[in-house]
C-alpha cells in the first residue's frame, strides 16, 4: 500500500485495501515547452521506457518476494531462540517503529517526484539530492539524541508485560537498538527513491534483495554461533540500513560521482521546497490512511472484537493485491513524470491504459479466484476461524472494493508524477466523509457484508471523479502555481524549491 504509493511510502489496513501511495505536491512553475524530438528518436525513448517499466515491475515483484519469504525462514529460529516474552517484546517494538512512517516528513516521494522533472539537469539533481540528504540527517541526529534521552525514562518491560527477569534487563538496549536502526536508516533509505527516479529500478531491487538476504543470513548464522538475543536481534535490524549504507557510497563514489551529495551543494531554498512537499505528503497522506484504515476499529466498536479479529484474517487474503498495486506503482510514477517533462503525454496516456488494463486483469482474476476458494483457505490458515462465518458475498465485496481502487491507481501516479494534489486532497476527504457515515450505516443493517458494499459506493461517488478529473488535468499540463525562483536558478525543465 503506499507508500500514493506506495505509496507509496503511509500506516497500513488490516482491512483488504489496496493503497495507493498518496502523492505528492512538487512546487510548480512555468515548465518550458518541450523540445519537439525526431519521430525515430521519440519511438525508440517510447521503445526503451515500455521495456524499462516491464523489467522493473518484474524486478520489482522478484525483489517483494524475497522480501516476504526471508522473514518466514527465520521466524521459526527466531521465536525457538528468542524465546517468546523477547521475541515478543521485539515484535511490539517493530510495530512501534513501523507506526513512525512518517518519521521522514514525505520528503523520499518528494525527492522521487522532484528529481524526475530535472531530465537533463545534473547539478540540479545534485541539488536536490544534498538538500534531501541534509535536512534528513538532521531528523535522524535529532531522533537519535531524543532516543537516547527519553528511551532510557520508560519501562518498557512493565509496558509490554515482560516477567522474565533476563528479558527485562534487556528491554532498554532492544528498544534503543531497533529505533537507532530505524533513525539511522532515515536518510540512508533516500537512494532506493534516487534510483527509481533515475530509471535504475532493476539495481535498486537487487539491492533490496541483497538487504533481505543478507539479513536472513546475518540472523541465522548468529543462531548458530549461539551469540546473544541482543546480537540476533542486531542482526536483523541492521542489515536493511547497512545495505543502503553500502549501496549509497558505491553508488555516488563510483557508479554517479557527478550527483554526490555535499555541503556545498546544499541549497536553502530547494531544501525549504522539498520540506513543503514533505509535509503535503504527510497531510494527504495521513487523511487516505484514516480512511483506508477505519474498519477494523468500526467493526470492533460495532461487532465485537471477535468479528473484528475474523474480518482482519480474510482481509490479509487480499494482502497480496494491495502489494501488486504498490510495487508497479512505485516503478511507473518517476516514469510517468519524465515522460511528461518531455512533453510524451502520448506515451502516457497509452502507458496509462495499458497499467488500467493491467490492475484489472491481475487484480480481477487473483480476486475471482480468492472469493471462490477463501474460504477454504481461511480454514487451512487458522483454524480456530469457522469457515462458514466467511462468506461469499463478504469476499466479493472486498475483491469488488480491491478492483475499483487498483483500477484508478495508474491515473493518481500520474497526477504524482506532476505534483498536483487538490483533486485527490477533494476526494480523499469527500471520501473520508461519506465512506464514515456509510460503513456505520451498512454494519448496522446487514453485517460485515455491508462494509465493502458502504466502501465502494463511496469511493465511486468521490474518488472516482476526483481521480478522472485530475488525471485530466495532469495531462493538459496543468501544475500547482509558485512563485518564480531567483534568478540563480539553472535554465532546464525542472521544479524549484
Amino acid at each position: 500500500m503506499n507508500r500514493a504509493a506506495s505509496r507509496t511510502g503511509p500506516g497500513r489496513s488490516t482491512a483488504p485495501s489496496v493503497p495507493v501511495d498518496p502523492a505528492t505536491t512538487p512546487p510548480a512553475v512555468d515548465t518550458p515547452p518541450a523540445v519537439e524530438a525526431p519521430p525515430a528518436v521519440e519511438t525508440l525513448a517510447a521503445g526503451d521506457r515500455d521495456r524499462r517499466v516491464t523489467v522493473g515491475i518484474a524486478t520489482a515483484m522478484a525483489a517483494k518476494g524475497i522480501g516476504l519469504a526471508a522473514p518466514l525462514v527465520v521466524t521459526p529460529a527466531c521465536f525457538g531462540y528468542l524465546g517468546d516474552q523477547r521475541y515478543g517484546l521485539w515484535m511490539a517494538v517493530t510495530a512501534l517503529t513501523g507506526m513512525a512512517w512518517f518519521a521522514d516528513l514525505g520528503l523520499g516521494n518528494g525527492l522521487l517526484t522532484r528529481l524526475s522533472h530535472h531530465v537533463h539537469d545534473v547539478r540540479a539533481q545534485a541539488r536536490e539530492i544534498s538538500s534531501a540528504f541534509a535536512t534528513l540527517g538532521a531528523v535522524a541526529v535529532v531522533l537519535v539524541v531524543a532516543l537516547v534521552v527519553v528511551v532510557p525514562t520508560v519501562g518498557w518491560a512493565g509496558l509490554f508485560g515482560v516477567t522474565d527477569a533476563r528479558v527485562a534487563a534487556d528491554a532498554t538496549t532492544m528498544v534503543l537498538l531497533c529505533f537507532g536502526a530505524f533513525a539511522v536508516n532515515i536518510p540512508l533509505s533516500l537512494i532506493q527513491r534516487i534510483q527509481y527516479a533515475r530509471g535504475q529500478v532493476v539495481q535498486s531491487n537487487v539491492w533490496q534483495s541483497a538487504g533481505a538476504l543478507v539479513a536472513m543470513g546475518a540472523v541465522l548464522g548468529a543462531i548458530a554461533a549461539g551469540w546473544s538475543p541482543l546480537v540476533v536481534i542486531g542482526c536483523a535490524v541492521l542489515a536493511v540500513p547497512l545495505t543502503n549504507l553500502l549501496n549509497t557510497v558505491a553508488y555516488f563514489w563510483f557508479q554517479e560521482p557527478a550527483l554526490r551529495p555535499g555541503p556545498a551543494l546544499v541549497d536553502r531554498a530547494t531544501a525549504v521546497g522539498l520540506l513543503r512537499l514533505g509535509l503535503q505528503f504527510f497531510a494527504l497522506t495521513t487523511m487516505s490512511s484514516i480512511a483506508l484504515n477505519m474498519d477494523s476499529p468500526l467493526v470492533a466498536y460495532l461487532l465485537g472484537p471477535v468479528v473484528a479479529a475474523h474480518y482482519a484474517v480474510v482481509g490479509k487474503l487480499f494482502g497480496v493485491l494491495s502489494i501488486f498495486v504498490g510495487l508497479v506503482g512505485m516503478t511507473i510514477w518517476p516514469v510517468n513524470g519524465t515522460a511528461l517533462a518531455r512533453g510524451e503525454v502520448a506515451w502516457v496516456r497509452r502507458n496509462t491504459r495499458r497499467m488500467v488494463l493491467l490492475y484489472g486483469v491481475v487484480v480481477g482474476v487473483v480476486g475471482g479466484a480468492l472469493v471462490g476458494v477463501g474460504p477454504r483457505l481461511v480454514e487451512l490458515w487458522v483454524s480456530d476461524i469457522d469457515r462458514a462465518s466467511v462468506s461469499v458475498a463478504l469476499l466479493a465485496g472486498l475483491a469488488a472494493w480491491s478492483f475499483l481502487v487498483a483500477v484508478t491507481s495508474p491515473l493518481i501516479m500520474v497526477q504524482n508524477s506532476v505534483g498536483l494534489l487538490r483533486p485527490q486532497f477533494v476526494g480523499w476527504a469527500t471520501f473520508l466523509v461519506l465512506a464514515a457515515g456509510l460503513k456505520v450505516w451498512g454494519l448496522r443493517q446487514f453485517g460485515l457484508v455491508g462494509l465493502p458494499v458502504a466502501a465502494c459506493l463511496a469511493y465511486v461517488l468521490t474518488m472516482w471523479p476526483a481521480v478522472f478529473v485530475g488525471y485530466r488535468r495532469a495531462l493538459a499540463g496543468d501544475r500547482p502555481r509558485r512563485p518564480a525562483r531567483r534568478a540563480k536558478e539553472p535554465a532546464g525543465v525542472q521544479l524549484p524549491g
